[in-house]
């Protein structure tokens, strides 16, 4: 098992904590998690990767250790800001980036501007437009309907496998540990649940995602597009106007998955990863003789 490291810096006002993986001195993975997700839940990942990559995994703002943002600015242009400062903190050159759900639109937010720093991009379940989908109705409604509490774990962990019915066990427990804490005698969430939910409830109407389609077509390196088999939030159309894009874009599905890839099918997402960012990695070193 390889060590995680812990650390805590100041971003944008806020206070932000991430998780490392790894030597400093191999290439860096950025993993960027979903909407109320947390640094950890890429912890399996890392383990795979950590003997030849540096992982960096954030917990965003709002989420896990992070400062929760008094002003509730939880919006794409924000999150970018986030990741160009941890960027630059960490003093990065060039980097590989790994972004689920919210990441992915986040990484891409992030390439508008700043493209010529990625080394190679992986978007789990998800890419531009993803509004109008049977999954982002399903998140609205989640978001539209959690409790702020629970009064025991044994009812927090019946809440989350009612609505992730396919992750794994292990997936569950994950969330239940990094995503709840007890405070009152109660099971309350870690992450800003009524600001994180206002603002994607909101978003739409008061501060929409911008364009995306530009920033894809634009990288110089390879992306890839994993897409869960089930999912029902990225469909088999726009997967394949992604590719139609940019000739680097290539995409794969994880057969038992739906929108968690990760956590629906670890050992295959973890497989797919790997094997993706081996073929980057050599080939940029092939390049370099």
């Amino acid at each position: 098992m390889h060590r995680e490291q812990s650390s805590f810096v100041y971003l944008n006002g806020l206070r932000f904590h991430y998780l490392t993986w790894g030597d400093p001195g191999r290439p860096m993975l950025i993993c960027l998690h979903g909407l109320r997700s947390y640094g950890r839940t890429f912890a399996g990942l890392a383990q795979t990767l950590a003997d030849r990559f540096y992982v960096v995994a954030p917990d965003q703002r709002g989420r896990g250790e992070t400062d929760w943002d008094p002003a509730r600015n939880y919006f794409a242009d924000q999150y970018a800001a986030d990741l160009g400062a941890l960027v630059d903190h960490l003093r990065a050159e060039t980097l590989h980036v790994l972004g689920h759900s919210m990441g992915g639109i986040n990484a891409l937010t992030y390439a508008l501007t700043h493209g010529q720093r990625f080394a190679s991009l992986i978007l789990e379940d998800s890419g531009p437009e993803a509004d109008g989908s049977a999954g982002i109705e399903r998140i609205l409604k989640e978001l539209k309907t959690t409790p702020l509490s629970f009064d025991d774990l044994d009812k927090a962990r019946a809440f989350w496998r009612s609505i992730r019915p396919n992750v794994t066990d292990a997936a569950i427990e994950s969330r239940i540990t990094h995503s709840m804490k007890a405070v009152g005698g109660k099971i309350v969430w870690r992450h800003d649940q009524l600001g994180i939910g206002k603002c994607r409830i909101e978003q739409a109407s008061v501060r929409p995602n911008p364009d995306l389609w530009p920033a894809l077509s634009g990288l110089a390196c390879p992306v890839l597009v994993l897409r869960g088999a089930n999912s029902d939030y990225l469909d088999p159309a726009r997967v394949q106007r992604m590719c139609e894009t940019n000739p680097r874009v290539v995409a794969q599905e994880i057969e038992g998955a739906g929108h968690y890839v990760h956590d629906d099918n670890p050992v295959s997402f973890n497989r797919a990863v790997g094997a993706f960012l081996d073929r980057v990695a050599g080939a940029r070193d092939a390049g370099r003789r």
